[in-house]
């Protein structure tokens, strides 16, 4: 499934975040204290043992399999998942996967810098 065909016009209006993630394109909606991603990923990706403020998600398509303090979990389509503040988490991240994603943590991403011409 395309972005334009997983998510509104209204949402691929909001600025792009700036994801350290290949293959990761993601609209930010930043709220005051929190943030809301509108993920869509079109490689494979691993995500490295780290741990944040809390995060809950929903899938939308594709598959994750994250390992949630020490727990192996898959998530596919219609699933939700909760990594709470400060727990450590790793996972796999698979081609084609797209989720929305609320993060309880107002600076977790920022924008993407915007292009310019030379």
């Amino acid at each position: 499934m395309t972005i334009d065909e997983l998510f509104p016009a209204a949402v691929r209006q909001l600025p792009l975040a700036d994801l350290p993630l290949a293959g990761a394109t993601a609209f930010l909606a930043q709220g005051t204290g929190e943030q809301i991603l509108f993920m869509h990923f079109a490689e494979e990706t691993e995500l490295p043992e780290h741990a944040h403020a809390a995060q809950w998600g929903i899938v939308l398509e594709g598959r994750i399999d994250l390992v949630i303090d020490g727990v192996p979990h898959t998530f596919g389509k219609g699933d939700r998942y909760l990594i709470p503040a400060g727990v450590r988490h790793s996972g796999t991240i698979h081609a084609g996967y797209a989720d929305i994603t609320f993060f309880a943590q107002p600076d977790r991403y920022r924008p993407r810098p915007a292009v310019t011409a030379e």
